[in-house]
C-alpha cells in the first residue's frame, strides 16, 4: 500500500504523477529528453540504462518499465536485459556499451566511484563527451526516480503484459504524450 494517498488503479510512478501534476510535467520531460529525443546512443541503449540501475536499485516497478521500453526499441523480447543484468561484461552489446554501463553502475553506488580510469576506458571503446555525460545522468536520474516510486511505495503490478503495452505507446510517442490507458491487473 502507498505510503500517501494515490489514485487506485494506476501504477508506479503514474500514480506519484497524478498527486503532483507540475513535479509530472518536469520530470516526464527529464525522461523524454534523456531517453527518448535524439541522441547518439540509440534509444534501446538509454533505455537499457536506465533499466539496469533499476534494477541495481531494485526497483522493480523502473525495472520492468524500461526493461520492457528497451526490449520494444531492441526487437528482442527482453533477452539483451536480461543478458545485461545477469553480467554486462559478457552482454550482447558493444564494448562502448559495456563501458558506460560501468560507468552507470559506479554512478548508481556514488559518484566519487567513477573514476578517470572508467572514463578512459569509454573513450577508447569510442564514446564521446556527451555519450559519457547522458550515461552519468541517465544513471543518476534513475536513483532518483527509483527513490521517488520505491520510497512512496507506489503500486507494483505483477502482470508483465500492462508493462509491454504501456512499453509500446512509450517507445512509439515518448514520456510528454498523453498517457494511454493500461490495463491494472
Amino acid at each position: 500500500m502507498p505510503h500517501i494517498a494515490v489514485p487506485d488503479g494506476i501504477p508506479g510512478i503514474r500514480s506519484l504523477f497524478a498527486t503532483r501534476p507540475a513535479v509530472a510535467q518536469a520530470l516526464s520531460l527529464l525522461a523524454d529528453t534523456l531517453l527518448h529525443a535524439p541522441n547518439t546512443l540509440s534509444r534501446g541503449e538509454r533505455e537499457l540504462i536506465a533499466a539496469y540501475v533499476s534494477s541495481l536499485n531494485t526497483c522493480t516497478f523502473c525495472h520492468r518499465s524500461h526493461a520492457a521500453i528497451a526490449s520494444c526499441h531492441l526487437g528482442d523480447e527482453g533477452t539483451t536485459v536480461d543478458a545485461v543484468v545477469g553480467d554486462p561484461e559478457r552482454a550482447p552489446v558493444s564494448n562502448k556499451m559495456k563501458a558506460l554501463l560501468g560507468i552507470a553502475a559506479r554512478v548508481q553506488r556514488g559518484g566519487q566511484f567513477v573514476q578517470d580510469e572508467h572514463i578512459a576506458r569509454a573513450r577508447r571503446e569510442g564514446a564521446t563527451d556527451n555519450e559519457i555525460h547522458d550515461a552519468v545522468l541517465i544513471a543518476a536520474a534513475f536513483c532518483m526516480f527509483n527513490r521517488y516510486v520505491d520510497g512512496l511505495r507506489a503500486w507494483t503490478p505483477d502482470d508483465l503484459d500492462g508493462y509491454r503495452l504501456r512499453a509500446r505507446h512509450v517507445a512509439e510517442h515518448g514520456y510528454t504524450a498523453p498517457a494511454s490507458p493500461v490495463p491494472t491487473t
